[in-house]
């Protein structure tokens, strides 16, 4: 069987471009309007199960028997790609797990042969990939790890959460062989890509993780996600964080996608850079959105109770970068604080590049 095609090709694989879109971009958002306080669009109290920690109480693996030497990299590596629920007993103190190469996750283990998969590090572990290796990969839509549905551009499994975890010195380069080979896309999530299926990071901290620095198409550089059945929920989380530590790449300095929806809610995102030049249309290209870049058509980009700060493109968006190409897709954001993300290109709020049919903020503070 062929692979489900992309939901939402790359754009690399799209004739659209930036560069008609930036005339759209000094016109009147459409329908857009900046909401005055009142009921927000979305609700800022998502469901509790979507931004709560999850019950990791009872175990499908432990990493480790309670000493930091047993916590070693093979170790984790088994326990991940044996599925299920996985937590750590490391000793008391706080421990970092050094990566000499990505985990990648197997879509069809665990107890129900989806590949379903719980980490939580107990806000005591951290994974590094040590500046040469991206951390995690979940791709649905890749055969070589057990390929488990036609519809993997939009299928519910593998489902994967993380929480109370450190990720650190994550680095991802565009692939030279197997799955996206050659596709910057696949260079995207210096620590976390996540192809198909569904994310979910609660209570997790991403610090100088890294993409390739320049490039039109590739984001992210903690996270890249594309095809994912519902909206990826990150709660409590920091990206960055304090002077030095930020994530970086390209394009999305800290989070990147295709077509996906998140709802973020109660995190920080600090010194996080999009590194390219360019834009879309230029060469090496890229550069925008120092913390978020988001592409697609139809999805949402919602921000609740959030801070923006220090974050810096050398293009478009020093910290959010919007584009829904057809204008059917929302922006809203609400109770967050922007402020000092600087920009290559200043456009109608500081820290924003927006093309969406409807904007709403809400009870929101930006500043230069």
């Amino acid at each position: 069987m062929t692979p489900a095609r992309l939901d939402g090709a790359p754009r690399s694989l799209r004739t659209a471009r930036l560069a008609p879109l930036l005339l759209l971009a000094s016109l009147p958002l459409g329908c857009g309007s900046i909401s005055p306080s009142g009921t927000p669009t979305p609700p800022c109290d998502y469901p509790a199960s979507a931004v709560a920690l999850e019950d990791s109480s009872h175990p499908t693996h432990v990493v480790g028997t309670g000493t930091p030497e047993s916590c070693t990299a093979s170790v984790l590596e088994a326990a991940i790609q044996a599925g299920g629920v996985v937590t750590f007993d490391c000793g008391p103190n706080d421990f970092t797990i050094k990566l000499t190469h990505e985990i990648a996750i197997h879509n069809d283990a665990g107890p129900n042969q989806n590949g379903d998969l719980l980490i939580d590090g107990g806000g005591k572990v951290t994974l590094s990939g040590e500046g040469t290796s991206r951390i995690l990969r979940q791709d649905g839509c890749d055969q070589s790890l057990q390929w488990i549905t036609p519809h993997c551009q939009d299928y519910e499994h593998p489902r994967l959460v993380v929480q109370r975890l450190g990720f650190i010195n994550g680095k991802a380069s565009i692939p030279t062989s197997g799955e996206g080979a050659g596709n910057q896309v696949y260079g995207g999530g210096g620590a976390i890509f996540v192809r198909s299926g569904i994310l979910k990071v609660v209570e997790c901290t991403f610090q100088k993780n890294q993409i390739p620095l320049t490039g039109t198409d590739v984001a992210g550089g903690a996270i890249y996600t594309l095809s994912q059945h519902g909206p990826v929920y990150i709660a409590r989380s920091t990206f960055g964080g304090s002077s030095g530590q930020g994530n970086y790449g390209s394009n999305g300095g800290a989070l990147g996608s295709i077509g996906v929806s998140y709802r973020i809610v109660d995190s920080v995102f600090t010194g996080n850079q999009a590194t390219g030049r360019g834009m879309s249309g230029g060469t090496p290209g890229g550069g925008n959105g120092g913390a978020i870049y988001n592409d697609g058509n139809t999805y949402t980009l919602s921000i609740c109770r959030s801070q923006f700060t220090g974050n810096s493109a050398n293009e478009l968006a020093g910290a959010v970068f919007y584009v829904s190409n057809d204008l059917s897709g929302d922006l809203d954001v609400q109770s967050s604080t922007f402020s000092a993300n600087a920009e290559g290109e200043p456009h109608e709020r500081p820290g924003f590049f927006v093309l969406a049919r409807a904007t709403s903020f809400v009870d929101t503070t930006i500043t230069h």
